[in-house]
């Protein structure tokens, strides 16, 4: 009982104890910062002087009472001492006169520099200047008056640096109780001639801890507005160079940058965004678009873009054809999101605008060359293909039904009527079978080209497309390495397959894969000596299948290697290949495609594996 007793009196002590720490621990030193002290010695300089006038008027009434008093004596006055009466004149004025000289000092260099000595000597002049005079006429003066309009006039004008107050006091106190009762003296009332008494005391002590309280925490308060302010301050200073900073990106941003309401009006435009609308100034596109609308040549397009802007809070790369003011024709790519506040209400929408007239120029002129290339190209390849093949059979052919031929007078020529010569020209140019045969080989080369130019550019524009099933990794580079066997034996490489049917199955395009394998193993073909020995292995990491096609090879630098599947680049040593350098490209895009990575681990002299993933189904 004892000890439950004891915890539940401790706990109030700790909550007062904690309180009082709380409230009256004196600040720290790095808070009390030089900047603080400058601010507060101004602050009590300043109320100094207000105090100081405030002292005099209210000493000149006092004295004014006092000569009131010879003339037409005042009953109040006449119960006190007959000494006090006498000589209470001489007292005011005397703290008259001292007041007067600090009000001088007060302008004085040295009152700026040192306001809390001239509000120590101006207190003490006027609280000191009373008992002084009591002590040289032998009494002691309890001036419990104006002991209170001191302190109290100070604690309300002058509440900063409690230090001081708590000084004022203690000296007169120390003075009225220790030197007089040091010198035995007493009051001049008959009816209380001691010095103290129990209510003079608690009133004494009670009057100065109330003021000086008040004092230490509006200090206090104003120490710690003080930092706030300074810090409020620095933030500001902060918020003004952040948003100059982004001001000058605003302003000085390449893209057009926008804020516009949901019913299509514009907020705020950069002048970027003024330059695209073909305006000099953005208070122009802010001023004179109230409905987006009218600028897509396609109305629509801004129904679109609110119904995206409603389903996902974003767009990216919306593109449209807009008029500018002098009604030309531009592309444009919006990126936006939607802007909302606490509660979830749409306030504006906010994003970029780029003006791309000169790319869709530029896919347009990409579109027609390599349509060029495709009709121009690739059809009269195909068709010296065809041409060479056909000659190729006809000539063997030909040479079985030569002698028939020539006895019954006919035209034996091997070429077909289109590459016969006239009848004006000289004998016919024999061609042999070996030159037909390198002839359809460098065809068959120039159209693998041409293909593959067109398979990239279609993968940059439109990307990989994809025809997803469940697919067994085995069956498709059996598939792969069925079709390059004649390859394979025409550079005496070995390919070993170790890959297991209990994969599980992926989920990939089928045709899609054939060609990264395809193209993996031709590339080892291509950059090394015959006799290549080649391994493909597959193994699960979590959800993954990895796949690899390794060789013995001449290796592959880390320069190179980091540029592998690079469009266009093609390694040191591919010697003379007439090949582009598309073929690792195509593979990184049809591996991102799946939702894989791709990649190889090489080193020079000792050999490659080249890795890639694809998702389980």
């Amino acid at each position: 009982m004892g000890k439950v007793a004891r915890m539940l009196m401790a706990t109030p002590f700790r909550t007062v104890q904690s309180w009082w720490r709380k409230t009256f621990s004196a600040p720290t030193t790095d808070q009390i910062t030089t900047l603080y002290k400058a601010w507060r010695n101004r602050f009590l300089w300043q109320r100094l002087r207000l105090w100081l006038w405030l002292a005099l008027i209210c000493l000149f009434s006092f004295t004014l009472r006092d000569i009131y008093s010879l003339f037409f004596p005042i009953a109040e006055l006449q119960q006190l001492p007959e000494v006090l009466t006498t000589q209470r004149l001489v007292i005011n004025i005397a703290m008259l006169l001292s007041i007067l000289i600090c009000l001088a000092l007060h302008k004085t260099k040295l009152g700026r520099r040192h306001p809390d000595l001239l509000f120590l000597g101006s207190s003490w002049s006027i609280s000191l200047a009373s008992q002084l005079f009591a002590t040289l006429r032998g009494f002691a003066l309890p001036d419990t008056i104006g002991w209170s309009l001191l302190f109290l006039s100070q604690a309300v004008l002058m509440p900063i640096s409690w230090i001081l107050h708590l000084l004022t006091q203690l000296s007169v106190l120390v003075y009225y109780f220790g030197v007089n009762t040091a010198l035995g003296l007493k009051t001049p009332m008959p009816e209380h001639p001691e010095i103290y008494n129990v209510t003079f005391i608690l009133y004494i002590f009670w009057f100065c801890t109330i003021c000086d309280m008040g004092v230490y925490l509006y200090d206090r308060l104003q120490c710690s507005e003080f930092y706030a302010r300074q810090e409020l301050e620095s933030a500001y200073q902060k918020l003004k160079i952040a948003e100059a900073k982004y001001r000058s990106i605003f302003e000085n941003a390449v893209e057009g940058i926008f804020q516009s309401t949901p019913n299509g009006r514009y907020i705020t435009a950069n002048p970027a965004l003024a330059r695209i609308y073909g305006y000099s100034l953005p208070e122009e596109v802010t001023a004179n678009f109230t409905d987006i609308e009218q600028l897509y040549v396609d109305p629509n397009r801004r129904a679109e873009f609110v119904r995206l802007m409603e389903k996902y809070g974003s767009v990216s790369e919306f593109e449209s054809q807009i008029y500018r003011q002098d009604g030309s024709i531009v592309w444009i790519s919006e990126k936006a999101y939607v802007v909302r506040d606490e509660q979830g209400k749409l306030l504006y929408y906010e994003g970029l605008i780029e003006d791309i007239t000169q790319r869709k120029q530029t896919e347009e002129e990409l579109r027609v060359f390599f349509h060029a290339v495709s009709h121009d190209l690739r059809n009269p390849v195909l068709g010296t293909l065809m041409v060479l093949k056909n000659l190729l059979n006809q000539g063997v052919e030909s040479r079985e039904q030569g002698a028939g031929g020539r006895e019954q007078g006919e035209n034996t020529s091997p070429l077909p009527p289109a590459l016969r010569p006239s009848a004006s020209s000289q004998s016919p140019i024999p061609v042999s079978r070996s030159i037909l045969e390198r002839m359809i080989q460098s065809s068959d080369r120039q159209l693998n080209l041409i293909n593959s130019l067109m398979e990239t550019h279609v993968s940059e524009v439109q990307g990989v497309v994809l025809q997803h099933e469940s697919v067994q990794l085995l069956t498709a580079i059996k598939a792969a390495i069925a079709d390059l066997e004649p390859l394979l034996a025409q550079n005496q490489a070995k390919l070993t397959n170790l890959v297991s049917a209990d994969l599980p199955l992926v989920n990939a395009d089928p045709t899609q894969l054939w060609r990264v394998f395809s193209n993996l193993i031709v590339n080892a073909l291509k950059h090394n000596p015959p006799g290549l020995l080649l391994t493909i292995n597959a193994t699960r990491k979590d959800d993954m299948i990895y796949c690899t096609v390794s060789d013995n090879g001449v290796g592959i630098s880390k320069q190179q290697s980091d540029r592998l599947f690079d469009l266009y680049f093609r390694g040191a040593s591919i010697g003379n290949s007439v090949g582009l350098g598309l073929g690792l490209y195509l593979c990184k895009q049809i591996i991102h495609a799946h939702g894989g990575e791709i990649g190889v681990n090489s080193a020079l002299n000792a050999g490659a594996t080249f890795w890639f993933t694809l998702p389980i189904s």
